[in-house]
């Protein structure tokens, strides 16, 4: 990754200066957002196609059990391999990637067992997975990142720091021997700890160690004050490089297989039948899950990953039906919510309201204590940003929002009720009982409605002209007339029965 990370700073030196580039690289603030809107996009656009299927809870088992690949790639290279438990490696990225597959796998079993159905059998696969993870975690992996809380939440406000450096002048790299002038060296007792004795005491055999013998590269060696002349470095944080990689892999993948996926979504048969091979295209999308989870691990943990690859698909499903505007959706709802979800765990929706001053008015309104200073974890108030966006698109969705659910069956039932009023007035017009049936003061007693429910429904047959008041009574104009016969032709159509003459 360091090739393409050293590619990336030469092309944007050409635009920024280094101190610049640096400047934006070491925020925590903006790594953070960039990380964050990465992992949302890449977990957007294959959110899509899991959602489309039937399978978003995949995601879910797949960010679980990932971590037992991680965790075991991990206690291979650190127990096994002698190697440094980077959380980055590709070895992890490699063990997570199999774990995942290895849930389809196991849960495929299951299901095509017989014994149980395809829901069960996922909610039997991954926990036995994920608790395998948890006591391998708990049991043998101390002092390091790879813990508890990393897997709940991550550390993405830490991301800016775990960074390679890059050198483009004065690169001089420094190795310390014994015999360096910069050299430094320590006591240390040999058979202290094998005699359960005390430095201080007599028998105590003492060795002189360098405690600072080693190689430094540029950065390493001018923070140790071993160069006089500074290097000119560039830090890149390495959750970028891994992201970037990982949203450009998705995103070439979507746009490369894109007929075959969209197929294969909504008609297996028939993308088998056309030599399309959903069966493989099934796992590579698997297999780019559990990449793009692993790959949020160290920022956002194995649990909020989920929300990445969920809440924007059903926000997106929420405002169309075209499976390329839901792609194009879905990553921007989750890039958004990852944008903004920063300001949320400082405090601020939308950069602009205050958190505390709600939590004030709430304590105001209802005589609460709750504690007004907001400090939250920042991954998880951007999957809250998300959700609030989600609940945005529930809510005012132009089709499937609740506010235009409310609109509809609103305007269903005043459509209702204007017939059935229409029906009964054409019922009875020109006959005997005209003068009982369509007198408008005792109209709402043949309905049993309230007469403040019948007074609006004759005012708006009014306003549109379908019925005008003679001496009391009810009647029809020649428009409400038509209204009615149109609506009678309407419904006998729908139900195929012939008109009469």
């Amino acid at each position: 990754m360091m090739p393409l990370e050293r590619w990336l700073i030469e092309l944007l030196l050409n635009f920024v200066t280094r101190e610049e580039l640096n400047a934006f690289l070491r925020s925590p603030q903006n790594t953070a957002m960039l990380v964050g809107c990465l992992i949302a996009v890449s977990g957007a656009l294959l959110g899509v196609f899991l959602l489309l299927r039937g399978m978003s809870l995949t995601s879910d088992a797949i960010s679980h059990t990932v971590l037992l690949g991680i965790v075991v790639a991990f206690l291979l290279m650190t127990e096994v391999f002698g190697l440094h438990g980077d959380t980055s490696s590709p070895w992890l990225i490699l063990g997570a990637s199999l774990a995942g597959v290895g849930t389809v796998l196991l849960t495929e079993m299951l299901y095509r067992s017989g014994l149980v159905k395809q829901d069960a059998a996922l909610g039997l696969a991954f926990p036995l997975l994920f608790a395998i993870a948890v006591i391998l975690v708990s049991r043998y992996v101390e002092d390091a990142h790879l813990d508890e809380d990393a897997v709940l939440v991550g550390e993405i406000g830490l991301a800016w720091a775990n960074t390679n450096s890059h050198c483009f002048a004065n690169c001089e790299s420094v190795t310390v021997a014994p015999d360096h002038e910069a050299a430094k060296f320590a006591r240390q007792c040999n058979n202290c700890r094998e005699l359960g004795i005390s430095p201080r005491d007599e028998r105590a055999v003492f060795s002189e160690t360098c405690s600072n013998c080693g190689e430094y590269n540029p950065a390493q060696a001018w923070s140790a004050g071993l160069l006089e002349r500074e290097p000119v470095l560039v830090f890149f944080p390495k959750s970028i490089t891994v992201m970037l990689l990982l949203t450009l892999l998705t995103l070439g993948f979507v746009l490369v297989f894109f007929k075959e996926l969209k197929l294969s979504t909504f008609d297996t048969g028939l993308a088998q039948a056309l030599g399309f091979r959903p069966g493989a295209l099934h796992y590579a999308l698997m297999i780019l899950v559990s990449l793009v989870a692993v790959g949020a691990f160290d920022a956002v943990g194995s649990i909020l990953v989920i929300a990445f690859f969920i809440i924007p698909p059903a926000a997106a499903y929420l405002l169309t039906d075209r499976l390329a505007m839901m792609l194009l959706l879905s990553p921007l709802i989750g890039g958004v919510g990852a944008y903004y979800g920063y300001d949320l765990a400082r405090g601020q929706l939308f950069s602009f309201i205050a958190v505390a001053d709600g939590i004030a008015v709430l304590n105001r309104l209802f005589g609460l204590s709750l504690p007004e200073e907001w400090d939250s974890s920042i991954s998880a108030s951007m999957v809250l940003m998300i959700f609030i966006l989600f609940l945005l698109a529930w809510a005012l969705s132009p089709r499937y929002g609740l506010a235009s659910t409310l609109i509809r069956r609103a305007n269903r039932r005043r459509v209702f009720e204007n017939q059935v009023v229409l029906a009964h007035i054409h019922n009875h017009q020109h006959t005997t009982a005209h003068d009982i049936e369509l007198n408008v003061d005792h109209l709402h007693e043949h309905f049993r409605w309230t007469e403040r429910k019948m007074s609006r429904v004759l005012t708006g047959l009014r306003a549109l002209g379908y019925i005008r008041i003679i001496a009391g009574s009810a009647e029809l104009t020649d428009r409400g007339d038509r209204q009615v016969h149109a609506f009678r032709k309407t419904m006998l159509e729908a139900h195929n029965i012939p008109d009469l003459p």
